[in-house]
C-alpha cells in the first residue's frame, strides 16, 4: 500500500526531489514519443504488463511513483516503449520504501491494475472496506474464465466457474471486482449456479463493477463451494478489449484456465499467453488456435500477479 503522510507533517519531503525528477523525465519521455497513456497502457499490456491509465498520469504528474517490484519491472518496459536509454527511469527513482507484508502475503498492497483510491470507494459501499487489507478466509482453488469474443472483435461475455475452499467456519460470499476499462459500461452481471448477487456498486468513469456473491449457505471449514456466473456486454458494437483478457490474482491460485473464443469473423493471426508475477520479470508463450476457433491457457499454483492471453486484432 502506497503509505500516506499524517496531516500534521511539517518540513521538507525528503523524496520529493526524486519524485519530481522521475515525472519530469516521464512526461518528457512520453511527449518526445506522441503516444497517448492509452496507447502506451495497450503497448504495456501486450508485453505483459499491466498498468492503468490513472496510475500513469499519477506518475507523470508526480502524485505517485512506482515502488512494488511490479511497477518496478513496468518501468523497464517502459524503457523500452519510450525508447530511451536503460535505467534513464529508473534511475530516477530512490530505493523502495519497507513493507511490512512478506512477498507471498501482499495484503494491503494496491492491486496491480487500478489504484487503491479507485477501488477503496467502491469497496465502502459493499460495506467491506478492509478487503484490501485483512486475511482472508476463502481459498481460490481453481478458476476457469471463458472469454467470448464477438464479430466486431469486442468482448460479447465472459463465464466464470470458481471453486473455493473455506479456512473458517461461516464462509458465505466471494467478493468480485472485475475492471472493463476504457470508460466503456460494465457489463451485465449473472448468477449462474449456486450463488446469488448482493450487493454491487458501478465506478461508469473507469470501467470498474464490484459485487458480492453470496454463497447458498455459509462453509464449514475445511468445505468447498463452486459458483458459476457470467459478465454480459451489450452490443452491437461490443466493447473493445484492447485484444487481451487477464486476470489479476492477489494470492497464489492452484488451477487457473483462460479460454479465448473467437467468433469466425474475427480469429487472429497470432495468440499468446503472457504473466508477470508480482516479484518476477513478465513471461510470454505462443498459442495455437484450436479446430473450434478458441486458444487457451493454464496457470498452476500461479500468484501474486498477472495472468492473460493477448491477441493481434
Amino acid at each position: 500500500m502506497t503509505q500516506r503522510r499524517p496531516a500534521d507533517r511539517i518540513g521538507p519531503d525528503p523524496e520529493a526531489g526524486s519524485r519530481t525528477a522521475f515525472a519530469s523525465a516521464l512526461r518528457e519521455a512520453i511527449a518526445t514519443s506522441g503516444l497517448s497513456l492509452d496507447r502506451i497502457q495497450a503497448r504495456l499490456r501486450a508485453r505483459g504488463t499491466a498498468v492503468s491509465v490513472t496510475a500513469l498520469s499519477y506518475w507523470q504528474s508526480g502524485k505517485r511513483q512506482p515502488e512494488r517490484t511490479g511497477s518496478l519491472a513496468a518501468v523497464r518496459v517502459l524503457e523500452e516503449i519510450l525508447d530511451v536509454p536503460a535505467g534513464a527511469l529508473l534511475g530516477l527513482l530512490p530505493p523502495p520504501r519497507p513493507r511490512g507484508a512478506s512477498r507471498r502475503d501482499r495484503t494491503g498492497e494496491e492491486p496491480l491494475t487500478f489504484t487503491r483510491e479507485i477501488l477503496q470507494p467502491l469497496l465502502d459501499r459493499v460495506g467491506a472496506p478492509d478487503a484490501l487489507d485483512q486475511q482472508h478466509q476463502l481459498k481460490l482453488v481453481g478458476l476457469h474464465d471463458r472469454c467470448e469474443i464477438a464479430e466486431d472483435g469486442g468482448q460479447r461475455a465472459v463465464t466464470s466457474r470458481a471453486v473455493f475452499q473455506s479456512g473458517a467456519d461461516g464462509q458465505d460470499r466471494w467478493l468480485l471486482v472485475y475492471a472493463q476499462g476504457d470508460a466503456a459500461a460494465v457489463p451485465d452481471l449473472r448468477p449462474v449456479r449456486n450463488c446469488r448477487v448482493g450487493r454491487s456498486e458501478v465506478d461508469d468513469e473507469h470501467g470498474i463493477l464490484v459485487a458480492e456473491l453470496l454463497f447458498e449457505h455459509a462453509l464449514e471449514r475445511g468445505e468447498t463451494h463452486l459458483i458459476e456466473y457470467t459478465l454480459t456486454n451489450a452490443g452491437p458494437p461490443y466493447p473493445q478489449c484492447r485484444a487481451t483478457h487477464y486476470r489479476e490474482f492477489r494470492r497464489t491460485v492452484r488451477e487457473y484456465l483462460l479460454e479465448v473464443r473467437f467468433a469466425e469473423e474475427a480469429v487472429p493471426d497470432r495468440c499468446w499467453q503472457y504473466s508477470r508475477a508480482a516479484d518476477g520479470p513478465p513471461a510470454r508463450r505462443s498459442l495455437r488456435l484450436d479446430s473450434g476457433d478458441g486458444v487457451h491457457a493454464v496457470a498452476l499454483d500461479f500468484g501474486p500477479g498477472i495472468f492473460g492471453i493477448g491477441w493481434d486484432s
